[in-house]
């Protein structure tokens, strides 16, 4: 298993050496990947420092330049912190910058609520011209990286800083933005992430002999409402995952959606508490304890 942040660095390293007009700038040296990087391409790589917003005012400028840039920081700090600059800067004149968030939802455990990413999705899906990816393994990564690079746009790249198991064999959908892993018969759940490969590793007993479908919405934003209508009207009860404060992130986009397309599934949502979160434990013990477990996923499908 690998780190999804050194699987897109090493991707973008390997794009970069036949592209001098990708630029990647960091606040961050906290990933070997990125020794590489700068070791070896340092034309093309720019640490800013712990600066976030500067370093998205500068890759708007060499956006402007022509150049394809790529800016890296901590989940809550390239985020939140910067949520001014992501609009002006960037959504505004629709400049094809990718942001790098590592560390989405409790990721940074045990770092306490400064560290975490707990807000990010509700807040990036109200910003016009902005697409908003969470992939679920390292497959996805891959693709995303090429994706970045084929199709410059404005994109937030939500990664884990955990390692992940590959779900994905083949060639990734990106472009449809969902997918189904498992098919079901009257219950799906869809998810994104790190909550989705922790419900895939354990499927089966999550499942306890019920056929449940699984879905991966790896593009939060812009939701592909015609590529989810096949996937979610075959199931009379949707269950939705998500490791963010409820108010306005995964949840919500999905009955938004449901809504739009005329739908009238049965909606569950499963996701943290809104609050902060000062209890150390560890990533799983947070989850475990304050709603995301696999028992309570369990659970709640169960009681459909």
């Amino acid at each position: 298993m690998r780190f999804q942040r050194d699987v897109l660095i090493d991707e973008l390293y390997d794009l970069a050496r036949r592209d001098k007009d990708i630029y990647f700038l960091s606040a961050d040296f906290g990933a070997p990947s990125l020794d590489r990087f700068r070791e070896d391409l340092a034309d093309q790589f720019l640490h800013v420092g712990i600066s976030e917003q500067n370093m998205i005012d500068m890759a708007a400028g060499m956006a402007l330049s022509g150049k394809k840039v790529y800016v890296y920081a901590m989940g809550p700090f390239i985020t939140l912190r910067c949520l001014e600059q992501l609009k002006c800067s960037l959504a505004q004149m629709n400049l094809p910058v990718t942001v790098i968030s590592v560390g989405l939802g409790l990721g940074y455990a045990d770092a306490g609520p400064t560290h975490y990413a707990t807000e990010d999705l509700a807040c990036l899906r109200s910003i016009v011209n902005c697409e908003v990816y969470t992939p679920s393994d390292t497959t996805t990564v891959v693709t995303l990286a090429r994706l970045t690079n084929h199709k410059p746009a404005f994109r937030v790249l939500r990664l884990d800083r955990n390692s992940m198991e590959r779900i994905y064999e083949g060639d990734v959908p990106i472009e449809q933005g969902v997918h189904e892993i498992h098919k079901g018969e009257r219950i799906g759940v869809i998810s994104c992430g790190y909550v989705l490969q922790r419900m895939w590793m354990n499927w089966d007993e999550i499942c306890g002999g019920k056929s449940i479908g699984l879905i991966d919405l790896f593009c939060n934003k812009p939701i592909n409402l015609e590529g989810l209508r096949p996937l979610l009207e075959k199931y009379d009860s949707i269950i939705t995952v998500e490791e963010q404060c409820l108010t306005g992130g995964f949840g919500s986009a999905i009955l938004e959606g449901i809504s739009d397309l005329g739908m009238h599934n049965q909606v569950k949502r499963l996701g943290l508490a809104e609050r902060y979160y000062f209890e150390n434990g560890g990533r799983d013990w947070l989850l475990d304890t304050f709603g995301l477990s696999n028992k309570t996923v369990s659970a709640m499908i169960h009681s459909c």
